[in-house]
């Protein structure tokens, strides 16, 4: 197996994102464009300030919805605290961080900018494709 894999490989970049005081309505249409679980949020000056899930959106939207309440901006809902990974970060020690946390994707950043989104799926992608070759006759002892 290759070791030297690394996140940069496999991430979608450039990563979909909200800017930090988008209506949530803007985020709710984001996540659906890209078929993604959450976003990072980033300020003016593409640094990451924040994540933000369907599940953080539901609770929101249905009290904006329902009782047609207020309007709220990612910035109420999103997490401050963001689980992100460098971009040079190796995509085995990714895979076994993923396997005991609960996050599905991460942002990823180079020098505390956003540059890139790296998800489980594309990780369990990579991870069988590079599989794979362990089937190859050259391979075998």
């Amino acid at each position: 197996m290759t070791t030297s894999m690394l996140v940069r490989d496999v991430m979608t970049s450039p990563s979909p994102f909200v800017k930090q005081g988008s209506d949530l309505g803007e985020v709710v249409k984001t996540l659906l464009k890209h078929g993604v679980f959450g976003l990072p949020v980033i300020n003016d000056q593409h640094e990451l300030v924040g994540f933000v899930s369907e599940q953080d959106c539901i609770h929101s939207v249905l009290v904006s919805s329902y009782h047609c309440e207020g309007s709220p901006v990612v910035d109420d809902v999103m997490s401050r605290e963001v689980l992100a990974v460098e971009a040079d970060s190796s995509i085995i020690d990714l895979a076994q961080k993923m396997g005991k946390n609960k996050p599905k994707s991460y942002p990823v950043t180079e020098e505390g900018k956003l540059i890139g989104l790296i998800t489980r799926s594309a990780i369990l992608e990579s991870l069988w494709t590079n599989r794979t070759t362990c089937d190859l006759p050259n391979n075998k002892l």
